[in-house]
Formats: structure tokens, C-alpha cells, sequence
């Protein structure tokens, strides 16, 4: 599995990682074994958050398929907005930490902005960090404007990696987001890299030309997407599967090296649409 520099931090993260949401209404021993094998198929970038199930991902899924795996894991979570003050970004952090069974996370984010000053919950990351609890933090669906806020609270190189929706009929981070981001020296995540069930139609006409792609390169449609949206070396995507074998094939997508006409054509079949605001689910 190829890896890159995740911000500025210097860590050497897979470019594609494992997504756990709503993976508490999957099968909990397939769920398992999904993530082990990603894992072992070198996905070794997992996300996770207390709010997936109410922590239930954390403590009866994730925590069962990195156990004796932790030391090859770079593991994420994020604080829901509402328990993020100071004190509260602590509390959620450590309740985190006893459901994964492990003493540490990699990254910690911040879910999206909420009520909470910024300040506070920055402040608490910062704690965390001198605690050795966690290694860096993040955020997740900031726009450039909360970004700049967080920039302006925090300094410079403090900001590991930005989360956010992104996938081929939502690539509106790539107007703005992403140019902050690589100015900024700070990772951009994608979740959701399928659309959450917006994937193209094969019938369709971006279908075809994944379709046409794919056959090109021996693979499938959800890897050329998967290629596509990592081909930019400050982009990770975290895909979400609760199939072993899907899970396999998804990280198989790393290997996919696209030609620049098709890259040309997939952007052209999913075009850009500029001026929007940061897209959510």
C-alpha cells in the first residue's frame, strides 16, 4: 500500500484507509473481519468516532479488529461538537480511548463546528497532546473560513488534517478546500469516497466512462473512483465496507495508476462545480 505524508506532521499514512460509519447496523462478526482484512491488505488508516452508534463502533468493532494489530494502526476518532469544551474534549477523548483498548490515538478530530468557542476545544486537544493521548489533531467538515479560525487560534502546523465529504459528484473541496489545505500543509481526508449510495449508474454517463476505464486497467468502477479522488498527494480517502472482499478490492484502488487523458475524462464526465459551499451528509 502506497503511503504519503500526512501534513505536516511527517507521519507516513496508507493514501486509503477504513471508514466505520453506520457500521453498527452491519453483521458485527463480518464487520470484523471486513476491517481485519483491510488491514492486512494494508489499510492501515482507521477512522472511527464516538458518535457511530454511540460509541458502540468503537468498543465492539474497531477495538475487536485492530486488537494485536495496534502498533501497524494509525487510529483517528473525533469528538462530537456538543462535548467539546476544554474539559469536554478530554472526557470524550479518554472514553474513546477505554472502548479502543489502546492508550493513544493518532489523530483526534474535532466532528464538525458546533456551539462550543473554538478556543476551548482547541485547548483541550493541546492538553491531550501534552498528556501523550493523543499524537495530533484535526478537524472534519470545516470550510475555509472555520479553517482560517482554527489557523488563527491554533498557529501554524497544528492543524494535522481536515475531513470532509468528497467523492466524484461532490467535488466541490477542490475549489477552495484543498488549495487551503496544501498552502497550509495540512492533509485532506475524504469520506464517503462512493457518494453513500450516490455512486454512479452504470447506465449513466459517468458510469460509462468508469466503466471504460476500469476495464483499461483490469479493475472496477469503485476503484477507478477510489484512484481518482487520491490522485492528488495531499488527498487520503477512508471507503467504508463491511465485505472482506470488498474491503480487499478497495484497497487494491492504491495500485491503479491513472493515464492523464483519464483522469481528463472522469473529470469531465464529474465536473467541478465551483463557488459552493463545503459539502455535508
Amino acid at each position: 500500500m502506497r503511503t504519503r505524508r500526512f501534513g505536516w506532521t511527517g507521519n507516513e499514512v496508507t493514501v486509503l484507509g477504513e471508514g466505520t460509519w453506520k457500521m453498527e447496523g452491519d453483521d458485527p462478526d463480518e464487520a470484523v473481519a471486513a476491517l481485519q482484512a483491510g488491514i492486512d491488505a494494508g489499510m492501515t488508516h482507521v477512522d472511527t468516532a464516538e458518535l457511530y452508534g454511540g460509541g458502540r463502533v468503537e468498543s465492539q468493532l474497531v477495538a475487536r479488529a485492530i486488537a494485536g494489530r495496534r502498533d501497524r494502526i494509525f487510529l483517528v476518532s473525533k469528538v462530537m461538537p456538543g462535548h467539546a469544551s476544554r474539559e469536554g474534549t478530554v472526557r470524550a477523548c479518554e472514553a474513546s480511548l477505554r472502548r479502543l483498548g489502546t492508550d493513544h490515538l493518532d489523530c483526534y478530530l474535532l466532528h464538525w463546528p458546533g456551539s462550543h468557542p473554538l478556543e476551548e476545544s482547541l485547548a483541550g486537544f493541546e492538553q491531550l497532546v501534552r498528556e501523550g493521548k493523543i499524537r495530533s489533531w484535526g478537524l472534519s467538515n470545516f470550510d475555509v473560513d472555520e479553517l482560517e479560525e482554527a489557523l488563527e487560534i491554533a498557529g501554524p502546523r497544528r492543524i494535522a488534517c481536515n475531513q470532509v465529504l468528497y467523492h466524484l459528484r461532490a467535488r466541490d473541496i477542490e475549489d477552495r478546500v484543498l488549495p487551503w489545505c496544501v498552502e497550509h500543509d495540512v492533509a485532506l481526508v475524504g469520506y464517503s469516497p462512493f457518494g453513500s449510495g450516490d455512486f454512479p449508474a452504470p447506465a449513466s454517463r459517468g458510469g460509462k466512462v468508469l466503466a471504460e476505464v476500469a476495464r483499461a486497467h483490469g479493475a472496477t468502477p469503485h476503484q477507478i473512483a477510489l484512484a481518482f479522488l487520491i490522485r492528488d498527494p495531499h488527498v487520503f480517502a477512508i471507503p467504508k465496507s463491511a465485505r472482506a472482499e470488498r474491503a480487499r478490492q478497495n484497497a487494491a484502488a492504491a495500485d491503479v495508476l491513472l493515464l492523464p487523458e483519464e483522469t481528463a475524462r472522469i473529470a469531465e464526465a464529474f465536473p467541478l462545480r465551483r463557488g459552493r459551499g463545503l459539502p455535508t451528509l
